[in-house]
């Protein structure tokens, strides 16, 4: 029942039930879905046994554009599968029920990205080095492993508009996103400065990535090429900024969230002239590299990106 209960609702249909519950015009409870969801971006009329099951997992999760992204790209290419939303609270909880559900692969997001490795049987070496998971693949007998695609949503949001190779690039946060960047970046030849509410962490990330620890104290007086949030703070409904104006000394500002399109932290650049970029193209970046792991096929890349503007919009 509720939130947690989503997925299930949605999935029971693969396992041969005869009924699944929509509202028509509203949900009379917590987690029930819309005849429009349902039918439309679930195809709920469509799945069956022989349907691949994916899902992100994270909490909060409502918010997440994932099912909306990889269901379309499903669509597109006509791939027999199904894409949903798992609140998961406790990491070994959900992954005792992978093999239940027929999980083929898994996207991870905020608080599960670190926690996941220590349940993986293998990992790719890039992630493991990061120490942060994105992506599972579920393999024969129940087995998972891990990739990060973060590290490439980075690099392609960041490197059309500026050269890596040298530039100072301050990263907000030490959580799973700021391991992939901080990871990317310095690979890309950028000096990584790292500022976080916990300064132990902020610590061992630049310890483990060669990078540098900026104190909060100091952001008003110094100055980056680029800085990018690599926080919650922001993403809808709570809103806010991780920064003051007075702590945007820098030629562009990335936000990893990418819900709402321009968040508080990107209109306060803005309001500065400062370039920005929004976090829906590192979302759609690491969501194309999920895809083509996932299915070993190309992603449809136009399709994915129209919809998810769309909805942002």
């Amino acid at each position: 029942m509720g939130e947690v209960g989503f997925a299930g609702r949605v999935l029971s249909l693969c396992m041969g039930s005869a009924l699944a519950y929509a509202a028509v015009e509203q949900a009379t409870a917590p987690g029930q879905l819309s005849l429009d969801a349902m039918a439309g971006l679930y195809r709920a009329g469509k799945i069956s046994a022989r349907t691949r099951v994916y899902g992100v997992i994270g909490d909060p999760i409502g918010h997440s554009l994932s099912p909306l992204l990889h269901n379309t790209a499903f669509q597109a290419r006509k791939f027999d599968a199904v894409f949903v939303p798992f609140l998961v609270r406790d990491l070994r909880d959900f992954l005792g029920a992978i093999r239940g559900f027929g999980v083929a692969g898994v996207s991870v997001t905020i608080p599960h990205k670190e926690a996941i490795l220590k349940f993986l049987d293998g990992c790719d070496p890039l992630a493991e080095r990061i120490g942060a998971v994105n992506t599972l693949v579920v393999r024969g007998g129940g087995r998972l492993y891990g990739y990060n695609t973060d590290y490439v949503g980075v690099l392609r949001s960041l490197e059309q508009r500026m050269r890596l190779a040298g530039s100072r690039v301050l990263l907000l946060g030490a959580g799973g996103a700021a391991r992939a960047a901080a990871f990317a970046l310095a690979q890309a030849g950028s000096i990584v400065c790292l500022c976080a509410r916990r300064p132990e962490r902020a610590k061992a990330l630049a310890r483990a990535a060669g990078g540098q620890v900026v104190e909060r104290g100091a952001l008003a007086h110094e100055f980056f090429d680029a800085i990018v949030n690599c926080t919650p703070i922001g993403m809808f409904p709570n809103g806010g900024s991780p920064l003051e104006s007075a702590e945007l000394n820098c030629r562009l500002v990335m936000d990893m969230v990418y819900r709402p399109l321009e968040t508080e932290l990107l209109r306060m650049a803005r309001r500065k002239r400062i370039e920005t970029i929004s976090g829906v193209e590192m979302f759609l970046a690491q969501g194309f590299a999920q895809y083509e792991i996932w299915t070993g096929e190309r992603a449809p890349e136009s399709a994915m990106r129209r919809a998810v503007i769309a909805a942002l919009k």
